[in-house]
């Protein structure tokens, strides 16, 4: 990388309250040391404290948290967070996140336990959108969530999914995710701009699979050495999830969203058979930057020290071999194309009903009047830069725009991808 790159403390200051908070560290023992002190990340006592905390403590199935794998997988997780070199509110953060986690899956191992019959619900078809950060999946997914014939996990759905001892009424589980979404930006206002988060929108996959301890969720947060992602896990914990959220519900399309479906388009696939994908396009010199610098904007909230470098080499490699593989095997057929819709950036933002309308004829999928309407009156209260802007560059993060759109001509080429 040529230059110096500037470092996060000098791209994102952090408020008063987060300084001082981190700043309790350096009295245990400086600010990696004292946080773990400060804030550990014990996997026993958590999961003592999780059944505790639930009211479970001599009931048959208090310390079933379902299938044999879990420990394994929830024990190297806690120990590589524990290890980690987060900041105090960092590891507040990620502990906060893991007990919720193990909560909801004693809850929901509980559910499975009890009515067989969520096995047999069928995920049919769910629509799922996918592509690289910054090229329009977040505002594509919720204007898709505005078809009246699509659900979509809902931020507290996925955070809370079943009624909790403190109160078994919706709007208990509202406010708790509510207070956990509202947070990030409250540790880092810039993120605001990047990503609204709030407990009545819809949440990528991501979110919704953080208590498989395998998912996407636990690396996109730090640099955690000694974690493996298990995305065999991920996908099985992720059907099972819908299956538990749709059980007793009027039948709906599922609307699912992750980036992350690029890079494991065959589990994908072999998980929900019968997906129909809607890929989003747009030019790598904007949205390569983009995926690194939200990417580190999470991991700046969690700790003071990230290893950019290796973060963007990650980051370019991932999703270059990944978009480009997807050209190339839609481009000899061996992905069905009557499952894969597109929607461009450009055209989206130009005319986004239209744009829709078009990926939904790919997929064989109805348009209804209903839907534009719900789309063009969403974005008459949603204006573009609301919660400010995210401004990046290739060269703020060590790339040069030939040199991404080089590395993913196969890519621009099979999808005529406009450059900005």
């Amino acid at each position: 990388m040529a230059g110096r790159l500037a470092t996060m403390a000098e791209r994102y200051p952090r408020p008063d309250w987060v300084r001082r908070v981190n700043a309790m560290g350096d009295s245990l023992g400086g600010p990696v040391e004292g946080a773990r002190r400060l804030v550990p990340i014990d996997p026993d006592a958590m999961v003592e404290e999780a059944v505790r905390s639930l009211g479970l403590a001599g009931d048959a199935l208090a310390g079933d948290f379902g299938d044999p794998g879990w420990r394994a997988r929830f024990d190297a997780l806690a120990r590589a967070v524990h290890g980690s070199r987060m900041t105090v509110v960092g590891r507040l953060m990620t502990r906060q996140e893991l007990f919720r986690a193990l909560r909801t899956r004693l809850l929901q191992n509980r559910a499975w336990a009890q009515d067989a019959g969520i096995a047999s619900e069928r995920i049919e078809a769910p629509l799922v959108v996918t592509g690289p950060a910054r090229s329009g999946t977040t505002i594509l997914f919720e204007l898709l969530w505005l078809d009246p014939g699509v659900r979509a996990p809902l931020a507290w759905e996925a955070l809370h999914p079943l009624p909790m001892p403190e109160g078994d009424a919706e709007s208990v589980r509202v406010r708790a995710s509510e207070c956990e979404q509202e947070l990030w930006a409250d540790v880092q206002p810039e993120f605001a701009a990047v990503h609204e988060l709030r407990s009545d929108l819809p949440v990528e996959c991501v979110t919704l699979t953080q208590p498989c301890f395998a998912g996407t969720h636990w690396p996109m947060i730090g640099q955690l050495e000694g974690f493996a992602l298990d995305p065999v896990e991920m996908y099985a914990y992720e059907k099972r999830a819908l299956q538990l959220l749709q059980r007793g519900r009027p039948p709906a399309t599922w609307l699912l969203k992750t980036p992350g479906h690029l890079m494991t388009i065959d589990l994908l696939l072999g998980t929900f058979p019968d997906a129909r994908v809607i890929q989003t396009h747009r030019d790598p010199a904007k949205t390569m930057p983009s995926t690194v610098s939200t990417t580190a904007m999470v991991m700046w909230m969690r700790s003071n020290d990230i290893d950019l470098e290796l973060l963007t080499g990650a980051v370019q490699a991932g999703f270059s071999a990944a978009l480009n593989a997807v050209a190339q095997r839609r481009a000899e057929g061996s992905l069905p194309a009557a499952q894969f819709g597109d929607v461009h950036f450009q055209e989206l933002l130009k005319d986004p009903v239209d744009a829709i309308r078009r990926a939904y004829d790919q997929i064989g999928r109805p348009f209804a009047a209903e839907h534009g309407e719900r789309i063009v009156a969403y974005l008459a209260e949603k204006p573009k830069g609301k919660f400010g802007v995210h401004r990046y560059a290739p060269e703020d993060w060590g790339f040069t725009a030939k040199g991404l759109r080089d590395d993913l001509a196969p890519y621009l080429s099979h999808f005529g991808v406009a450059l900005e």
